[in-house]
């Protein structure tokens, strides 16, 4: 039996192709089989990435060398629908959870990835119009035909992940978190995640570039802590801002969207360091600028 339990670090691949570097096929399949001989084996995809194109372009080395895929475990989202000649009957961007969407998207990318299962599909955002019986349905028909093993949402806030849970099963929520986006910390998505025993999955984990810009106000005051902790802990700056996250018991996975392998090794030494509570707070009072109160 097929187990669809993602592991962290997770390698996300929108930077891949043409929205980042480019990769030819050749620089596909390295970069996948850096990541592999490196227990990297879990990737993150969405329909849209590339305008609809990197999923397939990742699927060229699957499909030149199936054997690949038993050593993978594959995420993708979908529900939003982007403007872009690769999809010329889209007028407007909107976001599209009916039934009929989810599966013609589940589909596709199964097509797109040369495989025959995803380990996971995500909702890729909340959409005003989503009627969570009619994704049950899409979800439970996925499952059924074993061309989905686990169902997840991203981006959602705790009330429409509950709405969406009395009708099927959550099993992973998606959402931006690190030291200079802490609003997954107060808005109770993580207490959420640990209720319902979701899994929370954080995109942007190290901040979204901010170790490349210096001017950035938290700048200073992150990273003066986090060299101070990395010298205790004998690693690095990222490797304590990952840990930082990885110390929340909620069990947040990190997605590292990076084309290089280095940024992920980096990912996986930071997998089972754990903070001491105060070092965690001195991370957190170096990002807000305030004490607890």
């Amino acid at each position: 039996m097929k187990s669809s339990i993602i592991t962290s670090p997770v390698a996300g691949c929108m930077r891949w192709g043409i929205w980042g570097a480019n990769f030819s096929t050749t620089d596909y399949r390295r970069m996948i089989e850096a990541c592999l001989q490196n227990d990297i084996n879990s990737f993150d995809h969405a329909d849209i990435y590339g305008d609809y194109t990197t999923e397939a372009e990742f699927g060229e080395v699957l499909k030149e060398n199936p054997s690949l895929r038993q050593h993978m475990k594959l995420v993708t989202k979908c529900g939003i629908q982007m403007l872009t000649p690769n999809r010329p009957e889209h007028s407007i961007k909107s976001y599209n959870t009916s039934k009929e969407h989810i599966i013609r998207s589940a589909e596709r990318s199964l097509e797109n990835l040369g495989t025959d299962y995803l380990d996971v599909l995500l909702i890729h955002r909340p959409d005003p119009l989503l009627d969570p019986a009619e994704v049950a349905e899409a979800v439970e028909q996925l499952k059924q035909q074993g061309k989905i093993l686990s169902f997840g949402v991203s981006n959602f806030l705790p009330h429409q992940t509950d709405l969406l849970s009395k009708y099927t099963l959550i099993e992973y929520n998606q959402v931006e978190i690190s030291i200079i986006h802490l609003d997954a910390l107060t808005d109770g998505t993580l207490e959420n995640c640990i209720k319902h025993k979701i899994i929370p999955m954080a995109w942007a984990p190290l901040g979204g570039g901010l170790f490349t810009d210096d001017s950035h106000p938290h700048f200073r005051s992150i990273s003066a802590t986090a060299n101070e902790l990395a010298e205790k802990y004998n690693t690095g700056l990222n490797e304590i801002l990952l840990a930082w996250l990885h110390t929340h018991p909620s069990g947040i996975l990190s997605v590292i969207g990076t084309t290089k392998i280095e940024r992920l090794l980096q990912a996986k030494a930071a997998a089972p360091i754990r903070l001491e509570r105060e070092d965690w707070f001195k991370l957190l009072i170096a990002s807000t600028g305030e004490d607890v109160a």
